[in-house]
């Protein structure tokens, strides 16, 4: 009988609350196609909209707040391999094990204090505060639906007394539910219309309070952190002035040994090599009018006469023109161009390179690239850039540069840009430069990590 009266019960209660849902979906339609009125608090609905707004901010820095501790156990893990991997290639005989042992000791546990703080003082404080916003939801979507019962209530409690033919004891039943479900909306209703703005009050607090403690709690780490990584750095240096004669010295790249200018040279050669059993003359002293030859353009070839000795060689229209010989060479004076010299100038385009070409017209302009002239004449054509050596270098070729720390390099762009190795650069010293005027003379390929640029 006891199970029979319990399933009855239990009966009872599924049939009331199914005629619940059942009233409660026919209000809403009915307040929905407009034909009966629905009760509105827009203060409450303000009320709301700030807890799903500060439920979704909660629910991310909670999100963000696992990830940052889960990076923090990310880095924990990649010290303690590190320091280990320390541990196991210091030496026994090397000064300082013992203190290099207790310092990774001490970075170990530290992590560990760091992650255990914030899970205390952050993550747990933040599931605190997010446990709330569960109950107070429920209780807000119960109060939606008891405001459609009373609403429900009310309109037929109003139906029955505008009816014609009037019961009085069925109004007198439907005022007494109506009090009823106006009693149990309003005592919800109260109760989170004081709960609801004092929870958006209190988020200030709560971001102030979590975000304080995860910035004081990484500040110290980062302090104590700095301390182990300043008394690691004391034991290496320890170490460096035990074995100083086996200090680690930085390399340059691997390059492929393309030997860039002794192949140009050959290719030059083999292309103007003289008959079999001559000799190429030799290069003239600097200084010498041969060593600085004129560019002169010119709608009439030169006199064979004027080829005098000591002068400069003419060169053939199959041999190009070197770049240095434009750049270092002497050039008529600006306003001092002789008739038709534009003209000449178009011409030799045909049988000089371009750069040659380009170098040239500039020069007769007065003007180049970035100002005028005169100014970056006194740079070697194709300037790009300047760096300073950091580090001695010592050549292991031909056609490399030998450089001391501090020694200045103007960067120019290789000729060939597939003889260009990675991490290498083409260039001039500044020094040579200024010495001798001529890219033949003076530029080389150098490594680039051995440098940094300055301009």
């Amino acid at each position: 009988m006891a199970e029979m009266g319990s399933k009855g019960v239990t009966a009872g209660k599924i049939a009331s609350n199914v005629q619940k849902k059942l009233t409660r979906a026919q209000e809403k339609v009915l307040q929905k196609l407009g034909k009966a009125d629905e009760t509105k608090d827009e203060q409450f609905e303000q009320c709301v909209q700030n807890f799903n707004k500060q439920l979704t901010e909660g629910t991310r820095l909670q999100k963000d707040l696992r990830t940052y501790l889960a990076s923090v156990k990310a880095m924990h893990e990649a010290s303690k391999k590190l320091n280990e991997c320390l541990q196991e290639v210091y030496e026994p005989d090397w000064p300082g094990r013992d203190e290099a042992n207790k310092i990774a000791e001490n970075n170990d546990l530290l992590w560990v204090d760091y992650h255990q703080k914030l899970v205390d003082q952050a993550l747990l404080t933040m599931d605190t505060y997010l446990g709330q916003f569960p109950d107070i939801k429920s209780r807000i979507a119960k109060r939606g639906r008891k405001l459609v019962d009373y609403d429900s209530a009310r309109h037929h409690y109003e139906s029955l007394q505008t009816a014609k033919k009037k019961d009085e004891a069925k109004i007198a039943k439907a005022e007494e539910e109506l009090v009823k479900a106006q009693k149990v909306f309003e005592e919800m209703n109260v109760d989170l219309q004081e709960e609801l703005p004092s929870l958006w009050n209190s988020r200030v607090g709560f971001y102030v309070n979590t975000f304080q403690s995860i910035a004081g709690l990484e500040e110290n780490f980062h302090k104590e952190m700095s301390k182990l990584n300043q008394n690691l750095n004391d034991v290496l240096v320890s170490l460096e002035k035990q074995h100083g004669s086996n200090t680690f010295t930085i390399k340059a790249q691997p390059r492929k040994k393309t030997k860039l200018f002794s192949r140009l040279r050959r290719k030059k050669n083999s292309d103007n090599a003289p008959a079999k059993g001559n000799k190429s003359p030799s290069p003239p002293p600097d200084g010498s009018p041969a060593a600085t030859p004129e560019i002169r353009v010119n709608h009439e070839p030169e006199p064979a006469a004027a080829a005098t000795p000591g002068a400069a060689l003419p060169k053939s229209p199959s041999q190009p023109a070197e770049a240095s010989e434009v750049t270092c060479g002497t050039h008529p004076a600006a306003g001092a161009q002789e008739p038709g010299e534009t003209a000449a100038s178009e011409a030799a385009s045909s049988s000089l390179p371009a750069l040659v070409v380009e170098t040239f017209s500039a020069a007769v302009n007065g003007t180049v690239e970035g100002g005028s002239g005169a100014g970056r004449l006194d740079l070697p054509p194709g300037f790009m850039f300047k760096v300073q050596a950091q580090h001695d270098y010592t050549a292991t070729d031909t056609d490399e540069l030998q450089l001391k720390a501090g020694d200045v390099v103007l960067v120019i762009p290789f000729q060939n840009p597939e003889e260009q190795d990675e991490g290498w650069l083409m260039g001039v010293k500044e020094s040579d430069w200024n010495l001798h005027k001529e890219l033949e003379k003076c530029r080389g390929v150098f490594p680039e990590n051995f440098t940094a640029r300055v301009q």
